[in-house]
């Protein structure tokens, strides 16, 4: 990190078929070794999955889905003389997105459908109703920082 300036965000394009800035992004967080339109095609599949599944616009789907699993507080280690103590502190917006964005992926990786589409799409359907991995996570995350609330007073 940066001791002189705090470095600039990038625009993110939205996605060609949504025209959603959150999908564009979205499809950039699935994407490995640079391979956009495979990227795209696993999104797109899966929304299109989504589509015939629940009979519902995939986008609103994806943004329940994401809401379900953006956490609120987290905890971040604080070293107080000699002692590292979990803090928990709010979460910017950015982050919390990221770490949706994260969680969802990783969470539909380890599923054990036969396609990366179907395994998205379903990982996305389970947050959209509030439950899955992803949504267990970000629970996990709140309990932790609920447990370790009495050292809230060392937040800076």
């Amino acid at each position: 990190m940066s001791r002189r300036r705090a470095a600039e965000k990038r625009e993110v394009l939205p996605d060609a078929k949504f025209g959603d800035v959150v999908v564009g992004k979205f499809v950039n967080s699935v994407m490995l070794d640079g391979k956009k339109s495979a990227a795209e095609g696993i999104v797109y599949g899966a929304f299109d999955l989504i589509a015939k599944r629940s009979g519902g616009d995939p986008v609103k789907t994806f943004h329940e889905a994401l809401e379900n699993v953006k956490p609120q507080i987290e905890v971040r280690s604080r070293r107080v003389g000699g002692a590292t103590y979990q803090v928990p502190v709010d979460v910017r917006a950015g982050r919390a997105q990221a770490l949706a964005f994260r969680w969802l992926i990783g969470t539909a990786r380890g599923r054990s459908e036969n396609t990366m589409v179907e395994r998205l799409s379903g990982e996305l359907m389970d947050a959209a109703n509030n439950r899955g991995a992803a949504v267990k996570k970000r629970e996990d995350t709140h309990r932790m920082a609920e447990a370790n609330r009495a050292f809230s007073h060392y937040r800076w």
